[in-house]
């Protein structure tokens, strides 16, 4: 017996409706339709009007695909036109766009490009979801292709830059890009960097620039130069010749406080094992063979590491003998880097600072002293000098009267070694 197939029933005159992901994937991807539809409106706009460019830009975005030309509409408004793989502009005849920051004067100045910097503020804060491409996609990407410009593009560019990473507009990540091995070399990364910094400058200070490449990221900024250049010494005389010693200084400050951490890691290490003075000093010694430290800050990073290592949770009747005694076990070790009268004030100011965190230690302090005295860790000529106009403003009365006794007899002494002689 022989089976019929069974047919199906279906709908006629029904019209299945896709699913928005579908007809997305198989739609067309069309950046030079995109850009003509987009030079239509701008095109109307008359040169330098910047308002008249912000209303336009945002008028046309009720009808052009800006999500979905997104990187096609940001290299139009920055560099003046479509980018193909490479950096190298679409050959389609088309031509430059009417608004572009490569429009700007020659040379660039701070003040005209923070015009066309006003336009993408607008832009981004009219349709939000531009925001993310804009610094994740289109400045990366851009930045990549720098050595594709003339020099006074690039300039334009890395100005702008600056100036939208000055009024948080984007965040330093997009700067990742110029680590990239074709571009450190020949110093190209490092001087498009000192353009975005100068430009940042204008309007901010160091502080908020080194926030806002801690927020990006940006951990190291010898990453930018070529690799036979990647040396301290290098950057701070580099930055120094492009007339931005602020960013020497701050780079300088930062690789102390690395250093300093790292000394004062080691010799939470070192004294926990117990080693003797010696090898505490060897140690510290090896640390400032990676980093160098100035005297004064290395003073402080061995005090502050070693009083760190200390338990405090003694009763507080206990607390100052438990004090003198760290003192003495340790006073070798900063006797080996108290090495003038200048690193010996600054040792005792950091001791002064201490007590004064540190209220269970305020009437330690005169004892303290003592035993940095009769140690040789510091001079009667220092203490003579920090009593009279060395002193830190923390506390600074009660320490003064508390050490008078101590500074009298030393003065006492001295004048009596003069008259011996």
């Amino acid at each position: 017996m022989s089976q019929q197939s069974t047919v199906k029933p279906s709908l006629t005159g029904v019209r299945i409706k896709a699913r928005k992901g579908q007809v997305k994937a198989q739609a067309k991807h069309e950046p030079a339709v995109f850009r003509d539809q987009l030079y239509k409106h701008l095109e109307t706009v008359p040169e330098n009007d910047f308002e008249a460019f912000s209303a336009k830009l945002i008028q046309a975005g009720g009808t052009l695909e800006y999500l979905k030309y997104a990187d096609a509409l940001f290299e139009i408004l920055l560099v003046g036109g479509l980018i193909q793989p490479g950096g190298s502009y679409l050959d389609d005849g088309a031509p430059m766009s009417p608004f572009s920051i490569f429009n700007a004067r020659s040379p660039p100045e701070i003040d005209e490009l923070k015009r066309y910097v006003d336009v993408f503020n607008k832009l981004n804060r009219r349709f939000k979801y531009l925001q993310k491409p804009f610094e994740e996609q289109s400045l990366p990407t851009l930045l990549q292709y720098i050595g594709r410009w003339t020099s006074e593009q690039r300039d334009k560019l890395a100005m702008t830059i600056g100036l939208l990473l000055s009024q948080g507009l984007v965040t330093a990540a997009c700067l990742q890009s110029l680590t990239k091995d074709h571009l450190v070399k020949n110093d190209q990364s490092i001087n498009i960097l000192v353009l975005v910094f100068r430009a940042y400058l204008t309007d901010q200070s160091i502080d908020h620039l080194a926030s806002t490449l801690k927020r990006g990221n940006i951990k190291d900024l010898l990453l930018f130069f070529p690799p036979n250049k990647r040396d301290s010494k290098v950057l701070d005389a580099f930055f120094r010749e492009k007339n931005l010693p602020t960013v020497a200084d701050w780079y300088t400050k930062k690789q102390y406080a690395i250093a300093k951490d790292a000394i004062m890691s080691e010799l939470k290490g070192v004294v926990e094992r117990g080693d003797d003075s010696e090898a505490i000093i060897s140690s510290i010694q090896s640390k400032l063979e990676e980093q160098q430290l100035p005297e004064t800050e290395l003073i402080q990073s061995i005090w502050q590491g070693l009083m760190a290592s200390v338990d405090w949770s003694a009763r507080p009747d206990q607390i100052e003998g438990l004090a003198l005694r760290e003192v003495a076990k340790f006073a070798p070790v900063l006797t080996a880097f108290c090495k003038g009268p200048k690193t010996e004030v600054a040792l005792i100011n950091i001791v002064q600072v201490y007590c004064y965190d540190d209220t269970r230690l305020m009437k330690t302090f005169p004892q303290i002293l003592k035993v940095l005295y009769n140690k040789d860790c510091v001079s009667d000529q220092a203490i003579i000098y920090w009593y009279q106009k060395g002193s830190k403003p923390q506390g600074r009365q009660h320490f003064l009267k508390a050490t008078e006794a101590l500074v009298k007899f030393l003065q006492e002494q001295e004048d009596s070694d003069e008259d011996e002689e």
